[in-house]
């Protein structure tokens, strides 16, 4: 049985994570991220709650361009609740900061998955869709495919 100091103690570390959790979001909800960054870093050091660490993730690939650390952190809070969409945000944003396009879509429609999420949504409609390869026999990469999709966006057939 643990003693009342040891139960006061875990009590308080878990309020004062909540609490710079808390204010965290309320410096990312105004794009304050490097504020943010360091409340979420202390709330991770306390608690490693899956919200923290995925504003966290986010937080640090804005700030300090660390998307390895910023992905790892992300793909941790999945690992916790792989059905909360926000998480799968994040981390599509992140692969965007990192200029991984193709990657990032592929996680957002992962997010849509788990559940309606209109960020992602709005995310996936700002990036626009791709049309399928006028030769589909041909690779998406073809020069043939290029050439004939760029001349006929171009003339406006396409």
């Amino acid at each position: 049985m643990k003693n009342n100091s040891a139960n006061g103690t875990a009590k308080s570390n878990e309020q004062e994570a909540k609490d710079h959790y808390e204010s965290g979001v309320e410096a990312f909800n105004s794009g304050r991220f490097l504020s943010a960054l360091k409340y979420f870093e202390k709330a991770v050091a306390l608690e490693r709650n899956p919200a923290s660490l995925s504003r966290l993730g986010l937080c640090l690939a804005k700030e300090k361009r660390n998307f390895a650390k910023a992905i790892s952190l992300c793909k941790e809070a999945i690992k916790h609740e792989p059905r909360n969409s926000e998480h799968f945000l994040y981390l599509g944003r992140i692969h965007l900061l990192a200029g991984q396009k193709k990657e990032a879509i592929r996680i957002f429609r992962m997010g849509l998955r788990n559940g309606r999420n209109p960020d992602i949504s709005k995310e996936l409609e700002r990036l626009g869709s791709r049309k399928d390869p006028l030769l589909p026999f041909l690779g998406r990469d073809n020069p043939i495919n290029k050439f004939l999709g760029i001349v006929l966006k171009k003339t406006g057939l396409r």
